[in-house]
């Protein structure tokens, strides 16, 4: 599965098979979260086999079953964007557990923070979580807010890396599926940019991860 079909098929999954993932792909897993890490000075971290972090009345109000694995979205306080940069590491491992045959949710407030396994230090934020595991289904495709109102561009003109990369940035996960940004085009480069509001420092990585991935072209 390339990038792109991985960007299509991802959906959020809140209900999970009650099994562990396959120890190769934890393996492969946290590998690729190492090299995020380094690359982001980020502390992102997979935790395995923890039915407590969503064992909480918010978890169930939000139908999440069997969610037992997770990655905890963890760094510095003093990062810049440590939100955007959390949201754009965050989407990259989340398509690769796609490819890897793995379902994910970006999970906010439903969640124990209190009973999260990670290890934060003193001066390090958790931002958020991704469940992860064998979904008992693949989720479903989230609805669209009017194209006018996410790209203030022409795409009858536009070139085709940048209709291929609105087009994965429409189906990027955003809080409370909100869409608070705005694509445009100038001066032959993409730019994203978020609206005002809860969670959209987060959801701008997101989306601009699919944009760039599936585009091939750096978001500024």
């Amino acid at each position: 599965m390339d990038i792109r079909n991985a960007i299509t098929e991802r959906h959020s999954v809140r209900q999970y098979k009650p099994i562990p993932i396959d120890e190769n792909l934890v393996t492969e897993l946290k590998e690729f979260i190492e090299n995020c890490n380094a690359e982001s000075g980020l502390n992102i971290q997979l935790i395995c086999n923890d039915p407590e972090c969503f064992d909480v009345f918010l978890a169930h109000y939000g139908k999440f079953t069997n969610a037992n694995n997770y990655i905890a979205l963890v760094g510095k306080k003093n990062i810049a964007n440590l939100d955007e940069t959390a949201g754009y590491f965050g989407e990259a491992i989340v398509l690769k557990a796609q490819q890897m045959g793995l379902n994910t949710c970006w999970v906010a407030g439903t969640f124990g923070k209190r009973k999260c396994k990670a290890k934060i230090a003193k001066d390090e934020k958790l931002v958020c979580v991704i469940a992860i595991g064998y979904g008992e289904n693949q989720g479903n495709v989230h609805k669209n807010k009017p194209l006018e109102k996410l790209c203030k561009a022409d795409l009858n003109t536009a070139p085709d890396w940048f209709k291929e990369g609105v087009d994965a940035a429409l189906k990027a996960p955003t809080a409370i599926n909100q869409q608070k940004f705005v694509i445009s085009l100038e001066e032959g480069e993409a730019k994203i940019t978020a609206k005002g509001g809860a969670m959209t420092k987060l959801d701008l990585g997101i989306v601009k991860y699919n944009f760039e991935a599936a585009s091939g072209h750096k978001v500024r």
